[in-house]
Formats: structure tokens, sequence, C-alpha cells
């Protein structure tokens, strides 16, 4: 198969994995530095330029989108879509998983737990919104925001104004601001399960260092291999699913109620391997593999 890495290039750890996986089972692959891709659009005529010239045909492509560049990565993903492309993750799914609020408002609508979360552009709401959600502290983040950016623990519903305050004075072109519940049982950690097809494929927990509350590990969190509950792997392919992403990264808090989904990540960092020792590259691309050979035989048929 000839496979298309879109990335920002081969020093990315991820990319590199895909890469060494996909020439060890005989593919051919290219990295495309979607960034300096750009879309010509006529009737008829469209197509993705790479280096001057029309992006080749591929049997496959694999988006490995940067958070900061998503509606460009994702304009180029489209149109390879529209060109009739096999892409393991589709760009209204990437789109969806980098917005918080669409997220969790997809995730509930599943039947998925959450914490509980409110959003409003009212900062005189906030005594209303904060007895929505109970007890203090609570959680304060920006839709858009990743890696633990964006994100402030509010003790005193004093502090959360003055955050709400602060957010949408630097934020006043229409970015939405959510609050959620602080699940004190699971402060400082979390599970991140990494999702191919109908499987996890591996998993780890994440413990943040010192006092701070979040637990990614682009924050210096710690990650330790730890086995699912049959519920939580269930949670997790089922958020993934109600995402349309065939390849992600869920983050499950264990509270007294059961597993929550946080977060649905699109293009979840390779880290997760030095940690679990689990051969993730390869299981994307044996998903890919299965699933780009029955489109293109689809399509040889229907030709």
């Amino acid at each position: 198969m000839k496979i298309a890495i879109l990335s920002n290039g081969d020093k990315n750890y991820s990319t590199q994995r895909l890469v060494e996986e996909a020439k060890a089972r005989g593919h051919e692959v290219d990295i495309v530095k979607y960034k300096n891709c750009y879309v010509s659009i006529a009737k008829g005529q469209n197509a993705v330029f790479y280096k001057g010239k029309p992006l080749d045909k591929y049997d496959a492509v694999i988006p490995r989108i940067a958070s900061y560049m998503t509606k460009y990565g994702t304009t180029i993903v489209r149109q390879l879509e529209m060109q009739g492309d096999y892409v393991l993750s589709r760009s209204i799914a990437i789109t969806r998983a980098r917005n918080k609020l669409r997220s969790m408002q997809i995730l509930a609508k599943a039947n998925i737990d959450i914490p509980k979360t409110v959003v409003s552009r009212n900062t005189a709401d906030i005594d209303e919104l904060l007895d929505q959600l109970g007890e203090m502290p609570v959680i304060i983040k920006l839709a858009s925001g990743t890696h633990g950016n964006g994100v402030v623990l509010a003790e005193t519903k004093k502090a959360a104004k003055s955050v709400l305050q602060a957010f949408y004075l630097t934020n006043d072109d229409g970015v939405n601001i959510l609050l959620q519940e602080f699940v004190k049982e699971s402060a400082g950690t979390d599970i991140r399960a990494f999702v191919v097809g109908q499987k996890v494929v591996a998993s780890m927990k994440r413990q943040s260092l010192d006092d701070d509350f979040r637990s990614n590990l682009h924050k210096g969190g710690t990650g330790t291999p730890i086995k699912l509950t049959p519920e939580e792997e269930k949670v997790a392919v089922k958020a993934a699913k109600a995402m349309g992403l065939s390849v992600a990264g869920v983050d499950i808090m264990r509270s007294a109620r059961g597993p929550l989904v946080l977060e649905v990540n699109a293009s979840p960092g390779f880290g997760i391997e030095k940690v679990t020792g689990r051969n993730v590259a390869g299981k994307i691309i044996e998903y890919v593999e299965r699933n780009a050979k029955h489109t293109i035989r689809r399509d040889k048929v229907g030709a």
C-alpha cells in the first residue's frame, strides 16, 4: 500500500513510529507536511497541491493534525476525503473532538457519563452557574485548550468569577468557556485509554506532580500501565465511536459514580507506548490495512 502521513514533519515521535511500522510491513510511506499544502478549487478541478504538484493518489491517509493547526489541517483532510481517498480520521471528527463544548454535547447525547458541565457568556450568572455544579472548587476551561493549557481550578466563588472575567476579557471573539464539577476522589489523576477500531490497545494512569490537579504528561505528569475494568473499556470504545474516531485517546476519570469521560483526543500522542510497552503504531497500521484495502476493493468494483 501507498500511505501518506499528514504531519508537521519527521521529528515527531508519533510520525516516526507510524513510518517504522508501515515500512516494516512492506508499505510505501510519505510524510506530507500539511501546512505546506494548498487546495486549488475550481469546477471539476479540485486538488491538493504539495511542493508545486498535485498530491499523489494514496491508498490511505493518516492525519496527525496539531491542535493549533486544526482549521487548516482539517481543510486539507476534507479535500482528500472529497477526492475519494481513504482517510483514517475524518475531518468532521477531528473538528468535533477539538471543541470541548461540542464534544461534551455529543458524549452526553450518547449517554456517556461526563463531569457535569455548564457554559455561559454572562459572568453575572456566576452564582447560578456554580449552584448548578454543587460544591466548590470547580474547573474552568477554554473550549479550545489542549495539553492542560487554558484550564484553571477555582477554589472559591470569588476566584471563579475573577477567572471567568479574565478569560472573557482576553477571549472576546466568541470562544466558549466551560465550568465543570471537580471530582475530588480523582484529583491529579486520570486514565488515558488508546482506542483503535473497537478495542483499547493500551492504557495508562497519569499522575500529576506536586499539587497540580492536571495529570497531562505535557505538564510533567507521570504515567504507569493500568488494567481497565470492563466498564471502562466499554466506555472508552463507546466514546471514540460517538465522536466518529477510529483512533482516539480517551481520557477517563474514576469517580464515585463510575468512569467519567473527560476528553476524546483525535491525534493522541504515542508516549503511551513507552509507558506500557504496547505497539500502538503497529495496531494502527493493521487497522489501516484492513479498512483501506476494503475501500480499495469497493472502489474498483464500482469503477
